[in-house]
């Protein structure tokens, strides 16, 4: 499968090579299924046809382990909340130097020179308080490692997946690539494609079973359930949303 992936970004660079194109926008690490998307590869592509690339690394960062020149793209999002562990509203912006005059400054901006990446988002008044905890949270990453991080819900995915992949009707839409996965992973049960089904699989795991999983459109051939597990989930819970979606397949 994680060839058949790749294939599906390289086969098709009639997209990018368009002469239309000059910003390709794209996620690191997919909200959707879960999918670590090859950024590098991409942004080489794409640069060759004079296209930029945005990234959003909102769930890639403190997830899996990378380094932002890894990603070669001149264009980074990157969220503290999601898997750093800092408060709401936390985050950053990356701009590959040799790029940064390619963003116009914002015109609010009155304190920050055209060279300073600072005069590009005026935020107004921040909230310091959640700032100040950010540092706390970086210990606490760089204690744990990336490495370890992944290697745990790596683990903790893998115990529910191969437990219901064999599932009639279940479809796993996250590669078993160990490079293309990390905590997050979509299921779909087959027939059931629509909001209002998606909606219902969720509630009834939320209300019936105690399990949070969330609805996600936006992906080819219908609706999915994206199920995310996090370093302190436990095996057991684990096993309770396998025993659960055994249930799911015959009751949706």
């Amino acid at each position: 499968m994680a060839n058949s992936v790749q294939d599906t970004f390289f086969d098709k660079t009639a997209l990018i090579e368009h002469p239309a194109v000059r910003v390709v926008l794209t996620t690191h690490l997919s909200h959707r299924t879960g999918l670590v998307i090859p950024i590098a590869e991409i942004t080489e592509l794409a640069e060759s046809h004079g296209a930029d690339v945005i990234v959003d690394a909102a769930h890639s960062w403190g997830q899996i382990p990378f380094e932002l020149p890894d990603l070669a793209a001149p264009f980074i999002g990157l969220n503290l909340h999601k898997w750093m562990g800092a408060p709401l509203g936390c985050g950053a912006t990356y701009v590959r130097k040799d790029q940064l005059g390619d963003i116009d400054r914002d015109l609010a901006d009155e304190d920050y020179d055209a060279s300073d990446i600072r005069s590009r988002v005026h935020t107004g008044t921040s909230n310091s308080a959640n700032y100040l905890a950010v540092p706390a949270a970086l210990d606490v990453h760089e204690a744990l490692g990336a490495d370890a991080k992944r290697a745990r819900v790596q683990y903790l995915r893998d115990l529910w997946v191969n437990e219901v992949s064999g599932l009639d009707r279940m479809h796993i839409l996250t590669p078993d690539d160990p490079s293309m996965y990390g905590a997050l992973t979509a299921f779909r049960i087959e027939g059931n494609t629509t909001t209002e089904q998606s909606t219902a699989i969720a509630s009834w795991l939320r209300d019936e079973k105690g399990i949070l999983t969330v609805r996600r459109g936006g992906v080819d051939k219908g609706e999915v359930i994206r199920v995310t597990v996090a370093p302190w989930t436990s095996p057991d819970q684990c096993e309770q949303l396998a025993s659960a979606l055994g249930e799911a397949v015959r009751l949706f």
